[in-house]
């Protein structure tokens, strides 16, 4: 089973309308609304509801004055750093000043989701309107301050540095300066986010549906604000319809307020969001400003790189500053940089938070150090693809430490990898040596071809872990913690039980993200889950199978080691004409065996033989055929990929078309190609549109004026190309089955490929992104203008 592209088992049942997601539950529950700020910086000066309780229908309305305890108390600044001298967060409902459009300020709760709108609307809230930081550009000018104690609006400066840099590029025969830009985006999933939390005052528990990518993290903060045994809260994540990062943030004032209303009130109560909702108030990613120093020699080697960055972290740090520290480190990709600074400011924005989406940070630094790559090879008049092969970390160089911290506080030391094979691998792939040719078969058309490198963290720590039971029907039960947001977890979990258990995939089954199956758990995030729960589980199957074996030989008087398990059989190795299906072990493993059925019934007759002087389960032994492993890593993994596109730029309307885009990538083994490439193909679609369509527009005054579908520009199924695929594996040294991950690799290059492709294409400089059919015309025109000779006199 391992490493077959075996189909998606989930796939039936979700395509045919039988999941069950957050709003399919709590059909009779109560319904909660939120009263949101329609401004970006402003104070309370008073909210009044009277005209909301004339509502027929109307359960509750409460504000922050209602919050009781450490459900008043701000929101957990998850992930604190020293770096972060100036982390902020929010209240669940706003207290005294609002930081951002769509800041929730009162929450509603009524018989129906109708009638708690209905309610909402009628909640008046007065405001005094304060001056609003927006852009970077303007929150490091700090004319205004997004909270009155952070000087500068700096929430963080993180500086990581290898050499001496400025004596590297003073010395460097070649020396480029200039800017880069990267505007927001979102991860905007098909399903928004959503709470219903229902309470049992018999039993003093508390069972709360969240479409979250981290259920175990949400019932920590759940029993800690609202002051439960962590063992009385339990936390289900249903059917997700897409996290992509948003959904990794924990707790939302909702998963807190939504839980708490319904002890109080002893009653259901469900919260959906709703698409407005989602844009202006879960959270965003990606806008940065880059300005690049490098020096280099007349072969392209970078011998010094300096980059300070500008980071839109908006107006609260809830998830500390992971992406800054990814963007810094992932920055240097495949490359051996003689010496290396960069330095990020992190900058409060009276805009809505900044949360990882899929990438987390990584698509902005590879911009930077792909868009620097080709800045070189263009200076030097050199091959794009040579001047990249010039820097890359070799083969036998591995382990390389790159002398940095990366995200999980571990050495950023990469586990793996040839990158010159994946350079030769993605040339032929796109026809890179013979692109010259096509292009001059037809000077009329404007094509252009582009290439990037990059390497992404993986599998970071602590830990994952795996239950695995086999039952005495022969089923075989596999939990873990973390939650699938339809990556396929029911199908490449399975395959890792069935290859180490020998059991036909069939008998597996596989449940994430139910606190009552597994207690103990991280989440799903950072392309962590095959490297995390993957091992875990195969090392859970490892200690099921060693047991397994050991309760057949003493029922076929044979030596464990002589023994083998294949199709559900445990037998003699190369004799399977006599042997004992694993539903009968199951049966063994349990000295209380009453005749149930016929298996239990056939089991018996194995029940002799053992020392009377003996227990019937030995100690540090449990009944049944079952175990749990967790796996903890040193560190994260490295994957490695490199993206090529062909595009074509129309000189009238300058709309940029997708020709050709291919894909080589390296996740060390592949449990399933087919998953890995459904991952590559729809991060791709996600990198084609943060490159040349989506971007959260701002106006001035902090509103976000394309706040819905009608507005926010998103590309069709027509308008992603065919997506090209090749697998490269270097097993990862650091786990036992060699993986690491590949959930993100899809989404992390493609501005940079893009970028490079439009700039072959037209000859001019492509230095900030997305990059629209507009800002094509208006580089054309500054182009135009530059070249444009001066006026005599």
């Amino acid at each position: 089973m391992f490493g077959d592209p075996v189909a998606r088992r989930e796939d039936p049942r979700l395509l045919t309308g039988r999941g069950r997601f957050l709003d399919d539950l709590g059909r009779n529950a109560l319904a909660a609304a939120f009263v949101r700020s329609p401004h970006a910086h402003a104070r309370i000066l008073d909210i009044d509801v009277a005209d909301a309780l004339d509502v027929d229908g109307l359960v509750a309305v409460y504000t922050w004055e209602d919050l009781p305890g450490r459900v008043g108390e701000p929101l957990p600044l998850l992930i604190p750093h020293p770096a972060l001298t100036h982390g902020r967060t929010g209240y669940p409902l706003a207290r005294d000043v609002v930081r951002h459009v769509g800041e929730p300020v009162a929450m509603v709760v009524a018989r129906d989701r109708y009638l708690a709108e209905d309610a909402a609307e009628r909640v008046r809230v007065e405001y005094a309107t304060l001056p609003a930081v927006v852009g970077l550009e303007n929150a490091a000018a700090a004319e205004h301050l997004v909270h009155a104690d952070v000087p500068g609006n700096v929430g963080a400066v993180l500086r990581q540095e290898t050499g001496d840099v400025d004596a590297a590029i003073a010395a460097a025969p070649h020396v480029l300066e200039f800017r880069l830009d990267i505007e927001r985006s979102a991860s905007t999933p098909l399903e928004g986010r959503g709470v219903y939390a229902r309470w049992d005052a018999d039993d003093g528990s508390l069972r709360v549906y969240s479409s979250t990518q981290t259920s175990t993290s949400v019932r920590a903060a759940v029993a800690t604000k609202l002051e439960l045994p962590p063992g009385k809260v339990e936390v289900i994540a249903p059917d997700v319809g897409g996290g992509f990062g948003v959904k990794i943030v924990h707790p939302w004032p909702e998963e807190i307020l939504v839980p708490w209303a319904a002890r109080l009130l002893d009653r259901e109560i469900k919260w959906t969001e709703d698409r407005r909702e989602h844009f202006v108030a879960s959270a965003h990613e990606r806008a940065q400003i880059q300005h690049v120093r490098v020096g280099f020699d007349d072969a392209g080697r970078v011998l010094g790189l300096d980059v300070r960055i500008l980071h839109d972290h908006g107006a609260y740090t809830p998830y500390g500053i992971i992406i800054p520290i990814v963007t810094s480190t992932q920055l240097l990709g495949p490359y051996r940089i003689g010496a290396y600074r960069a330095e990020v400011t992190s900058l409060y924005t009276n805009t809505l938070i900044v949360t990882p989406y899929r990438g987390a940070g990584r698509p902005q630094g590879v911009f930077c150090m792909e868009r620097t790559m080709d800045r070189i090879a263009r200076h030097l008049g050199r091959d794009r693809a040579e001047v990249r092969a010039a820097n890359f970390i070799r083969p036998e160089e591995f382990p390389y430490d790159q002398g940095l911290t990366f995200q999980d506080g571990r050495p950023l030391i990469y586990d793996s990898g040839d990158y010159p094979g994946l350079l030769a691998k993605i040339k032929d792939l796109i026809g890179w040596d013979g692109f010259a040719a096509l292009r001059a078969a037809d000077p009329s058309r404007r094509l252009g071809i582009g290439l990037a490198c990059y390497v992404e963290g993986t599998g970071v720590g602590p830990y994952e872990g795996g239950h695995v039971e086999i039952d005495p029907t022969g089923r075989v039960h596999v939990s873990t913690g973390l939650t699938s947001q339809g990556q396929g977890h029911q199908t490449a979990f399975a395959q890792i039980a069935a290859a180490e258990l020998g059991v036909p995939l069939e008998d597996v089954h596989v449940v994430t993200g139910d606190t009552r199956r597994f207690g103990y758990a991280v989440g799903t995030f950072a392309s962590r889950a095959a490297v995390m729960s993957g091992n875990a589980i195969a090392l859970a199957c490892r200690r099921v199978r060693a047991k397994a074996l050991r309760v057949a030989g003493e029922a076929l008087e044979a030596d464990p080691a002589d023994l083998e398990i294949t199709d559900g059989v445990v037998h003699v190795r190369g004799d399977r004409s006599a042997g004992l299906p694993l539903r009968t072990v199951a049966v063994l493993s349990n000295p209380l065996r009453y005749s149930f059925d016929a298996e239990s019934a056939v089991a018996t007759q194995f029940a002799v033989g053992g020392s009377p002087d003996e227990p019937p389960v030995p100690p540090g032994e449990e009944p049944g055929l079952e175990g749990r492993a967790y796996y903890s890593p040193v560190r994260s993994t490295f994957a490695a990929g490199m993206h090529a596109a062909i595009v074509e730029t129309d000189p009238d309307t300058a709309e940029v078309r997708v020709l050709r885009y291919a894909v080589v990538h390296d996740c060390g083994r592949l449990i399933n190609p087919r998953i890995v490439e459904g991952q590559i193909h729809g991060g791709v679609a996600q990198g084609v549109a943060g490159a040349l369509y989506e971007r959260m527009a701002y106006d001035a005054a902090g509103q976000l004026v394309n706040a819905s579908f009608m507005d926010f520009l998103m590309p069709y199924a027509t308008e992603i190309p065919h997506i090209e695929t090749d697998h490269q594996e270097t097993p990862s040294p650091l786990n036992p089955l060699g993986v690491k991950g590949a959930g993100e690799a899809g989404v992390i290059p493609v501005s940079a490929v893009l970028a490079a492709a439009v700039e072959d294409a037209e000859g001019i400089e492509v230095d900030a992104m997305p990059l629209s059919p507009d800002d094509l015309f208006h580089l054309r025109r500054r182009a135009a203008d530059r070249c444009r000779p001066e006026p005599p006199g």
